[in-house]
């Protein structure tokens, strides 16, 4: 029998993630989609500058702020700019796939993600897929194909998405801090290119940030969606077991899957069906791996999603 105190933590862990991946995919793609008429690269600059304050707040209640400055040395900045990047051109990819009706195929690409990161644990961490894992990701890899025959060209932006996360959870994997910590320092990182983006924007004469109410207060919101579901994540991922959390991942690409066809009536025709098929085959697959318990589902896998 399970002692009521491990019931209550159970249960708190629960709330937080789903609080998380509802956040991330539902709240998110509509409340990105009301911010399509911006221009992407605004909406992403002010998604970096506005979650810096968040991110500060969260390290000086949680009494870690005195210790960011260890941090900031050479190696650590070098590949926290990195993995700075990969999420820059992942939330930049998303934002763009919302506002322009690609809601579905960035569903696709995070479905598709956990199968990458089997692909990139062989190629960089010499780890062997058992046989579960493997026709998972050649049930996935058929999917894909199909996507690829039936719209003439690569699914970019699920690939894009996939791949952007999958290196950046590999990144992540091999870096010194907690989550938080690592989030502050990859927003501090792009702060300045986030400014001249937005001199740009301004010079091109589309700032919207300034010009009503509505869309400067959804712009400066974006902090919000952004910290908000981290800190949720983060909570819910102490409390609950990591073949729980990868479970609870599956959450958000179904739900920016069902937004995008029931909210934002996306097309959804016989050959995206089959695809998808061939996808959450492999992903039931995969699924039955993490449940064998012969691999669990790194933390980072999850963190910044969207």
């Amino acid at each position: 029998m399970i002692p009521e105190p491990d019931v209550r933590q159970t249960r708190r862990g629960l709330t937080y993630a789903f609080g998380a991946f509802l956040i991330w995919g539902l709240v998110l793609p509509i409340y990105l989609k009301g911010l399509a008429h911006v221009s992407p690269l605004e909406v992403l600059a002010h998604r970096v500058l506005w979650s810096i304050p968040l991110a500060v707040a969260i390290l000086a209640v949680a009494g870690t702020l005195r210790s960011f400055p260890r941090l900031l040395r050479p190696r650590i900045i070098l590949m926290a700019t990195l993995t700075a990047l990969l999420i820059s051109v992942n939330w930049g990819v998303y934002i763009w796939a919302i506002a322009n009706g690609h809601a579905i195929e960035s569903a696709l690409g995070y479905y598709v993600n956990p199968l990458i990161n089997v692909l990139l644990g062989m190629a960089f961490l010499g780890e062997r897929p058992n046989r579960l894992q493997g026709a998972a990701i050649l049930l996935a890899a058929f999917g894909v194909g199909i996507l690829t025959y039936e719209s003439g060209g690569l699914p970019w932006v699920s690939l894009a998405l996939a791949l952007s996360f999958g290196f950046y959870g590999l990144l992540r994997k091999t870096m010194p801090f907690e989550a938080t910590e690592g989030f502050l320092l990859e927003v501090l990182i792009l702060f300045v290119p986030a400014l001249l983006v937005l001199f740009h924007v301004s010079g091109q004469g589309e700032m919207h940030f300034g010009g009503n109410g509505v869309d400067t207060a959804l712009l400066v919101g974006t902090g919000v969606v952004t910290a908000v579901p981290l800190i949720l994540y983060a909570a819910g991922a102490r409390l609950l077991p990591y073949t729980t959390i990868g479970l609870l991942q599956y959450l958000s690409p179904t739900l920016i899957f069902l937004t995008a066809v029931f909210v934002f009536g996306e097309p959804f025709g016989f050959w995206q069906g089959a695809s998808f098929a061939f996808i959450w085959a492999g992903l039931a697959l995969y699924t039955a791996s993490m449940l064998r318990g012969r691999r669990g589902v790194p933390e980072a896998a999850t963190e910044g999603a969207a």
